[in-house]
């Protein structure tokens, strides 16, 4: 997978019994050292997840599964224990409920939380945390800032994935604050990078549009999806053909864009015989506004990120 960064310019590729079952509740130890490594000194990679969910049990997993972390190393704290009972039954990871003893000798703590519980975290983690350690939180429209003044922590990473992370294809941006190591910066696009491509971006300003786009754009693919299916089985087609139909054209497409490099545009108009079928359903599409509808869904999502934000500074 493709790597880009706005940064530097740099690019890389990477493509029992039930009782067994339960979750391990262990006492980790407050400001527990990190474990060196044999190598070269320097701390071995420990991860810290909280909020095991959809996002963050998605990121760990795949995390796990590309090698960056054992699960010895790696603790979650989630508040459902059904959540925790099926991390450490499939990954073999520690999961507890306390959030501070699951940061403790992690090297990057992922906050995998609803935004508007972050405050709270804060005041659970604040005092909690050394320099060591950086901090990545996906938590939408929350800014480096309020997560700084929230944590009393400086070393901080902000950044927005999608839910294609699930299988490897997601698209992640991100940006650091200035106290964010190189050591700490590369195991953060490792840890992006087994989820999809990762981008970093050279402004803050940008996550909340990149939230618009691609952050929620999952949602907006599937309407698509959703809308062509429907109604190639209003046409007459059984609703599986016309499932697969649309994914496989949808998925072509997206690899013909890729492989060639030409505009949308040009590939279009590849398609679009004059007076033929395909410009008589672009121009019924247009009379019903399907680019306006798109754009002004990714604006309103824009915005509310925004406000997210604004109302995490009060």
């Amino acid at each position: 997978m493709m790597r880009e960064s706005c940064r530097d310019g740099r690019v890389a590729t990477t493509d029992g019994s039930k009782a067994h079952r339960k979750s391990r509740n262990c006492n980790l130890g407050h400001n527990a050292s990190m474990t060196m490594s044999a190598a070269d000194g320097s701390p071995r990679r420990r991860l810290a997840v909280i909020g095991g969910g959809q996002m963050g049990g998605a990121i760990l997993t795949r995390a796990i599964a590309a090698g960056l972390y054992s699960a010895a190393d790696v603790v979650v704290s989630d508040a459902d224990s059904g959540i925790r009972d099926r991390l450490h039954a499939t990954l073999g990871v520690t999961a507890i409920f306390d959030a501070p003893a699951a940061v403790d000798g992690a090297t990057c703590i992922l906050l995998a939380v609803k935004p508007q519980i972050l405050t709270a975290l804060g005041r659970d983690l604040r005092g909690r945390l050394h320099p060591g350690q950086v901090i990545l939180s996906i938590a939408a429209g929350i800014e480096l800032a309020t997560l700084q003044d929230a944590l009393g922590h400086t070393a901080i990473v902000r950044a927005m994935p999608n839910t294609p992370a699930q299988v490897g294809q997601g698209v992640t941006a991100w940006c650091a604050t200035t106290d964010v190591g190189e050591a700490s910066r590369a195991e953060i696009r490792a840890l992006l990078a087994a989820v999809g491509t990762e981008l970093e971006v050279d402004a803050e300003r940008y996550l909340d549009m990149v939230t618009a786009v691609s952050g929620s754009g999952p949602a907006w693919a599937m309407v698509i999806i959703e809308a062509m299916t429907d109604a190639g089985v209003q046409l007459g087609l059984r609703r599986d053909w016309s499932y697969e139909l649309v994914l496989q054209t949808l998925a072509g497409s997206v690899a013909l864009a890729r492989a060639t490099g030409r505009h949308p545009a040009d590939l279009r108009n590849m398609v679009t015989t004059p007076g033929g079928t395909t410009a008589a359903g672009l121009a019924a599409m247009e009379r019903s506004g399907l680019r306006a509808a798109l754009a002004d869904g990714i604006v309103a999502a824009y915005q509310r990120s925004v406000e997210l934000g604004a109302a995490a500074r009060k």
